[in-house]
């Protein structure tokens, strides 16, 4: 079997499948050079996480919030020797043991490429996105049509408001954003409505 491609160029490769109940986006993220590569949320279905790691050699699970829809695969991905991290904010909301926390300014070293780590409250007080060059992994900060859902415990609307106008609209308009669900989109798509969703309240 050969696992489809999401994007690739001389340097990236990016996988994306999709799993679980709540159609939860999965990334595999690797170099092309070495083909070390991490997962961006391990989400659900590790089987189908493992397939998309194949001709790859996947070395951590990086954790965008601690939901648990994004965090149904974790135990069994560990069982398999990958470590899994997390923000500190989120480790107890997730009920998994990161085997190593993630903070905002980390920079993860994957082969010749480097994923840099934006701390983006408040779809959860730990949420992340992870950044390489035009492409980020948003996890459910940013969606085609607005911001992550805030109207459950974990989420404050005026935060996630702030994380995706100080942290994600500073970046280029080309800039390809991987959510948690659903399609891609790009920055330059969604920043001229910033606007609309502040008004809508959500």
């Amino acid at each position: 079997m050969t696992y489809p491609t999401h994007f690739e160029d001389d340097r990236i490769l990016i996988r994306k499948t999709v799993v679980g109940p709540f159609e939860n986006n999965v990334y595999v993220v690797a170099c092309r050079r070495t083909e070390e590569a991490v997962v961006i949320d391990a989400a659900n279905e590790a089987a189908r996480i493992f397939d998309a790691c194949e001709g790859v050699n996947a070395t951590k699970v990086l954790t965008t919030h601690g939901h648990g829809d994004h965090v149904q695969a974790v135990h069994d991905v560990q069982a398999r020797g990958l470590p899994v991290g997390i923000h500190e904010a989120d480790r107890g909301l997730s009920r998994i043991p990161p085997d190593f926390l993630i903070a905002d300014g980390d920079r993860i070293e994957v082969g010749d490429i480097t994923l840099e780590t934006l701390h983006t409250p408040c779809h959860t007080p730990g949420g992340l996105c992870f950044l390489y060059g035009r492409h980020l992994f948003s996890g459910d900060t940013l969606f085609p049509g607005g911001p992550g859902n805030t109207q459950n415990s974990t989420g404050h609307f005026p935060t996630i408001i702030e994380s995706i106008t100080s942290r994600l609209f500073t970046l280029p308009d080309d800039t390809f954003v991987y959510p948690g669900h659903g399609l891609d989109t790009t920055i330059g798509t969604e920043r001229p409505h910033l606007q609309e969703w502040i008004d809508r309240g959500w």
